[in-house]
Order: C-alpha cells, then structure tokens, then sequence
C-alpha cells in the first residue's frame, strides 16, 4: 500500500549544488597532509548536509541499493553505522607515499583508521565512515587444491593449511578520488575533467562544476579487495622477496570458469606465486579492481564476444582488438595511471615478482616509482584452447612474453597500422 503524504519523512530537499548555502563551512581537506587531523576526515555522509565535505557518497555503486532500501522503507534515512570492533585486524602503514599527493590519489590512505584518527571529530558528531576495511579469511581453491598434489605448492601449516585452504589478510577499498591529483595523473585540466564527470553521468553530480572548493569525490564505480599473503610487515620491506598481480575483474572466467579468455588461469597462477613468495619468507599480494570487461562493462564484453565468433574468418588475433574497438569505440578504459596508489598505500617500493604480461600495467607501477625486477608470464599450458586467440593479439600488441613475438606483420594488424 503506497504512504500517505503525511507519513512520508524527509520530504523537504536541500541542494548543496553552491558553496555557503548553509552558512557554515566544512572540514577542509588538505589532501597529501601527514597528520590526519590536519588532512581533514572525508565526510560524504547525509544525515547532516553541512558537514559533508566532498561530492558524492559513500559505498560506490552500492550507494543506488542504499536509495532502494530507503525508500521502500528497508532503512532509517539517518540510520548511523555502529562501529564498534570493526577495526583493521592489522595494521598498514603510514608509509611515507601517504603524505605524497603525487603518489596516492585514487584512495583515502587513512581510509581504515578513521574510528582511531577522526575520535575529536566523532565526538562533536560528524558521521564519518571508513572506506577501507581489513580483515583476515580462508580461502579455498579446487586449483589450489590441485597445486599441492602436482607438487607446485607445499603444504606449510601456517600460509597453506592441510586442506588447501590459504590464509590470508583481506582488505576492500572504495575508491575515493582526489580531483586534482586524478586530472594531473591523466594530463588533463581539473575543469575540463569535472565538466566531463558531469555531463558523463547524466548531470548526476553538479557539484562538479558548481563546487570548485570541493576536491574530493567518491565516485559510483566499484573498489579493489587486495589479499595479503604471508608477512604483512615483509611488503614494505625492501630485502625481502615480494611477489605482486595486479587482476582486473573478469566475472565470466574468475567465477564461472569461462575459457575465452586466461582470466581464472593467470589469476590462480598469481596467487601460486605469491604462496612460493610468503613461504621463501616474502609476501605476496594480489589486487583485484572492480574493472569488469577493460571497464567496459559485461554487456559490450558479450557483444564483442559475438563479433569476433561471427566475423569472416571466425576469431582472429589480428582483429582481436579491432572488434572491441567497433563496438566500444576504444579498446580499453581501465585508464592503469591510477592503479599504483594501492600499491603505494600499502608502501611497495619494489616487486621482485610481477605476475603480469600487460604492458600497461607494468609501464604505470614503474613509471609510478616502484621497481620491477622480474615479470612473471602464464605459463603456456595453462592457456585454455579458445584462449589462443586473446594471448596472440595482447604478445602482438606489446604484452610481454618470455618466447617468440608475433611478428612484424601481426603485429601492424593488431594496431591498424599501415606498413607502407
């Protein structure tokens, strides 16, 4: 049955679209500051408008479900997370990239802690809420699993239990971007970038464009959960042996085992190395970002699945990347600048193992600072058949491979350009 007007609450809508409309001034943030409480707590809470010191909200994507859940009814509109022992399991950090504004732009460094730094804000009754999260797990793999009874991994006990189940840390980040330090990464204006932020999502923020004092924004896009194998205390440190994949989500394969691609595959091989890394008295981590398709979506992924089966010729390397960028318009927009801040945050300064092939993301952590000694391809029968195709293209197109490179012919073709 539809509420009566008069039982419905919070009717009265309060546009926070121009600075001072409310006659009092947020905490300003100082982004790249050392001392958190100089920094300034991010607030993107609603209970209490004139608080609220950056664009956006809390919870991402997920944020739409919170709308839904208000208004049918499901949850209180000023309902105040009760934070009590949901603290960091451990602790990271501070590293010295946390004060560097160059470094981290993508995330709030202070993202875990804020119930520990921001206690004087809490008590005057700012709603302040973390945007990071750390935890421990298990976590249990048939390939894991498999691993151990081919000899590829040793059960220790203490990383890799009897069963096969690996322990871990867990940690979820929502992302929490520092406009400027975003536009300055990307090689673009600040302006140019928040008025197309705007006009991009529909006009869905306009305090892009009409709040230049507000630098902070949370977008409506999915965060990274990174797991921690082995030493916490061993990923900082630079004379022990640490092993890094940096994994961009692929549902199809990641969960459901598709084999058109080598998701799943390199994303056990990831975690195999990072297991052998931890049991050398190392680390491992691996980072998994919410980037589903290139960032394109499963929809346009699907669609040029169809394309690449049903072209003449059937599936081919030389048009791999051609057929996304018919359908998308590019071939990929994961835009890796910004990926090194969780590597940052979590203060690596080297990877002696990085268990990727992409050119991109091994040319944004080192360009980023951090340095790579060994770069770690999949190996080649763990490629699944209607994966052959993907490998060639991304060899042809700059990945890199231990073996023989496509050549020259190939690899003009994959990157439309003209021999002549």
């Amino acid at each position: 049955m539809e509420k009566s007007s008069s039982e419905s609450k919070h009717k009265h809508i309060v546009l926070t679209s121009h600075p001072g409309r409310h006659g009092k001034k947020s905490v300003p943030i100082n982004w790249g500051g050392s001392d958190p409480i100089k920094r300034g707590p991010i607030i993107g809470t609603l209970a209490n408008q004139t608080h609220r010191n950056v664009i956006g909200t809390h919870s991402g994507s997920y944020a739409v479900y919170r709308a839904l859940a208000i208004a049918s009814g499901a949850l209180k509109a000023n309902h105040r997370a009760d934070l009590t022992n949901t603290s960091p399991v451990v602790h990271i950090g501070p590293h010295p990239s946390w004060s560097d504004p160059s470094k981290i732009v993508a995330l709030d460094p202070f993202g875990a802690i804020v119930g520990e730094v921001y206690t004087s804000f809490l008590e005057q009754g700012y709603d302040i809420r973390p945007t990071i999260a750390i935890t421990k797990a298990h976590i249990s793999m048939p390939e894991l699993q498999d691993g151990v009874a081919k000899g590829r991994l040793q059960i220790d006990g203490k990383i890799l239990k009897s069963n096969g189940s690996l322990v871990v840390t867990k940690v979820a980040i929502d992302p929490v971007w520092y406009l400027p330090g975003i536009a300055q990464r990307l090689k673009v204006k600040e302006s140019d970038l928040r008025r197309i932020l705007f006009q991009q999502t529909g006009g869905m923020f306009p305090e892009l464009v009409t709040r230049p004092d507000l630098h902070v924004f949370l977008p409506p896009i999915g965060g990274i959960t990174v797991y921690l194998i082995g030493d916490i205390e061993a990923i900082a440190d630079p004379n022990k042996l640490l092993a890094v994949r940096v994994h961009d989500e692929c549902n199809g394969s990641d969960v459901f085992s598709s084999d058109i691609c080598t998701c799943r595959p390199y994303l056990v091989h990831g975690i195999e190395v990072c297991v052998q890394t931890a049991q050398e008295g190392g680390a491992g981590v691996m980072v998994y970002f919410r980037k589903e398709g290139r960032a394109l979506g499963e929809v346009t992924k699907f669609l040029v699945y169809n394309a690449r089966k049903r072209q003449e010729g059937g599936d081919r390397a030389d048009a791999y990347f051609a057929r996304t960028e018919c359908v998308a318009g590019v071939q990929d927009m994961r835009f890796q600048e910004l990926m090194p801040d969780v590597l940052h945050w979590l203060g690596i300064t080297r990877i002696d193992r990085l268990v990727s092939m992409s050119d991109m993301k091994y040319n944004a952590i080192t360009n980023s600072g951090i340095e790579v000694v060994q770069r770690i391809a999949i190996p080649d029968d763990w490629i699944p058949e209607d994966a052959q195709v993907e490998i060639a293209a991304k060899q042809a197109a700059g990945y890199y491979t231990p073996g023989e490179v496509p050549d020259a012919i190939a690899l003009a073709e994959i990157k439309g350009r003209n021999l002549d």
